[in-house]
């Protein structure tokens, strides 16, 4: 596999979770977790966000955003819920990264804070515009989305690997 192959890792943490009775796995969205899922679903529509792999954490408030954005999609991608991505750490979320399949070119992952604004801003080398800037004031809020690209193989992803090339989130 060429080194110089370009990939794109889209990085979504959940929408809005309910502070209800239930485990902190087993809590579910909220209202507004409801309507900014299918939000988030139509702006990666509209950004050509295009995976072939989705790894979403097995919580149920990020099985229930991927379920409600992945029907704004023009096309489902496959979809792996990962039980290692609940309560994640960095290291943790790069190694996930780095056993992807080479055939893969766009990763998407549905996980949670603090590790998905840790990962966002840990593979961000450089940034498109103010991106960084924008992703960072914000604190990557429930439902934002990182877009970062990098040439190269999955197992080759490590710190400063990436160019964030957009950042959205419902409150902007």
């Amino acid at each position: 596999m060429s080194v110089d192959v370009p990939r794109r890792i889209v990085i979504f943490r959940h929408a809005k979770a309910d502070w209800s009775q239930e485990s902190d796995h087993e809590r579910p969205l909220a209202e507004r977790g409801r309507r900014d899922a299918p939000a988030a679903g139509r702006w990666l529509a509209s950004a050509g966000i295009a995976p072939e792999l989705t790894l979403c954490s097995s919580a149920v408030r990020t099985r229930e955003t991927w379920k409600l954005a992945v029907h704004e999609l023009p096309q489902r991608p496959r979809t792996v819920y990962e039980d290692r991505m609940y309560e994640a750490s960095l290291g943790e979320l790069i190694a996930l990264v780095n056993e992807t399949a080479e055939d893969v070119n766009e990763l998407l992952l549905v996980g949670h804070n603090p590790g998905m604004h840790a990962l966002a801003d840990a593979l961000a080398g450089d940034a498109e515009g103010d991106a960084l800037a924008r992703m960072n004031r914000a604190g990557f809020p429930t439902a934002a989305i990182a877009v970062l690209t990098f040439q190269g193989t999955w197992k080759s992803v490590e710190h400063g690997v990436g160019r964030l090339t957009a950042y959205w989130s419902p409150q902007e």
